[in-house]
C-alpha cells in the first residue's frame, strides 16, 4: 500500500515537472517571435504560456505538498492545497484576459501598430500546438488516474491553448492576406480580433475551473453520490436504514462518513463485520475513500408501540 502512494505521488510530479519544462520553452519562443513580429495575437499567447508557467510551477508545488500524510494540525491531510492551487490559477489567467481585451480594444479603436507576419510566427504556433496537445494528453490521463485537481487545472490550460493557439493562426493568415490584397484592408484586425477571440476561451474555461474549485474548497458532495451510497448501502443484508451520508474531499482524497440502523438483536462481532461490508460497498463507488461507519441499533417493534 505504501508503495503503491510512493508510485503514485512520483508519477503525479513527474507530470506536473514535464508541465514546467514545456511551459518554460513556450513561453521563451512566443515572446521573442512575438516581439519580433509585433503580433498581439502571439504575445497574448505568450501572456497565456507566461502563466500557464507560473500554474504549471504552482501545481508542481501543490501536488509535493498535497501528498504529505495528515498530521496532528491536518487531520484530514493536505489534499486542498491542490484545490487552492487550481482557484488561484483561474485568478491569474482572468487577470492576464482583462491585459489582453484592452490591448485588444486599443489596437482596434485608437492605435495603430504593424504586425509583420514571418515563417516564424506560423512556426512558433504550430509548434505550440504540438506541444500543448502531448502535455495535456499526459497530464489528464495522471489527472484521472490520481484523481488530482491540480493536475487537471493544468492539462486545462494546455488543452485551452490548442484552440487559442489555432485561433491566432487564423489572424496571422488574416494580417497576411491583408497584406497581398489591400482591398481586404480589414483583415488587418485579425490580430487583434483573434486576441480578443483567445481571451473570452480562456475566461470562460477559467470561471468553469474556478467554480469547480471553489466547489471543493466548500466540500460540495459530487452530484448524485450521496443517493447512491444511500441506497447501496441499504441493500447490504443486516442494514435496516441508512442516513447522515457525508462526503468531502481533500484534494483527491475523499472522506465519507454514514450512520446505518440495524437490527438490535446483532451482537458486537457481527455488528463489526457488518460496517466492514458496509466500507467495502461504498469503495466500490469511491475507490481508496477513506470511510466511517456509526452503527445504531435499529428501534425494536416494542419500543415503537
Amino acid at each position: 500500500m505504501v508503495a503503491n502512494t510512493i508510485s503514485a505521488e512520483n508519477e503525479k510530479r513527474a507530470a506536473a515537472l514535464s508541465s514546467v519544462v514545456a511551459a518554460v520553452g513556450l513561453t521563451t519562443f512566443k515572446i521573442v517571435v512575438g516581439i519580433s513580429t509585433g503580433s498581439l495575437g502571439i504575445l497574448a499567447e505568450a501572456a497565456h504560456s507566461g502563466l500557464d508557467l507560473l500554474a504549471a510551477l504552482m501545481t508542481f508545488l501543490a501536488v509535493r505538498l498535497s501528498g504529505k500524510p495528515a498530521d496532528e494540525q491536518h487531520l484530514y491531510g493536505h489534499g486542498k492545497i491542490e484545490n487552492l492551487s487550481a482557484l488561484f490559477e483561474t485568478l491569474l489567467l482572468l487577470i492576464t484576459c482583462v491585459w489582453i481585451i484592452y490591448e485588444a480594444v486599443q489596437r482596434l479603436f485608437f492605435r495603430h501598430v504593424e504586425i509583420e507576419v514571418t515563417a516564424w510566427a506560423f512556426l512558433v504556433m504550430a509548434v505550440s500546438i504540438g506541444v500543448d496537445f502531448t502535455r495535456s494528453r499526459v497530464l489528464y490521463r495522471a489527472a484521472r488516474k490520481h484523481n488530482s485537481q491540480a493536475l487537471e487545472a493544468d492539462a486545462l490550460h494546455f488543452s485551452t491553448d490548442i484552440w487559442s493557439s489555432s485561433v491566432v493562426i487564423l489572424g496571422l493568415i488574416g494580417v497576411k492576406l491583408a497584406e497581398q490584397r489591400p482591398a481586404w484592408g480589414i483583415l488587418r484586425q485579425a490580430d487583434a480580433i483573434a486576441a480578443l477571440i483567445v481571451a473570452m476561451i480562456v475566461i470562460y474555461v477559467s470561471l468553469q475551473l474556478g467554480e469547480r474549485a471553489i466547489q471543493a474548497l466548500l466540500d460540495a458532495a459530487p452530484q448524485g453520490k450521496v443517493t447512491a451510497i444511500k441506497q447501496a448501502v441499504e441493500r447490504v443484508p443486516g442494514v435496516v436504514d441508512c442516513h447522515h451520508v457525508r462526503i468531502r474531499y481533500s484534494g483527491p482524497q475523499p472522506f465519507v462518513d454514514v450512520h446505518i440502523l440495524v437490527a438490535p438483536e446483532m451482537d458486537f462481532p457481527a455488528v463489526h463485520t457488518l460496517t466492514e461490508e458496509v466500507e467495502r460497498t461504498i469503495q466500490r463507488f469511491l475507490p481508496k475513500a477513506d470511510v466511517t461507519v456509526h452503527p445504531e441499533p435499529a428501534p425494536s417493534p416494542s419500543s415503537e408501540n
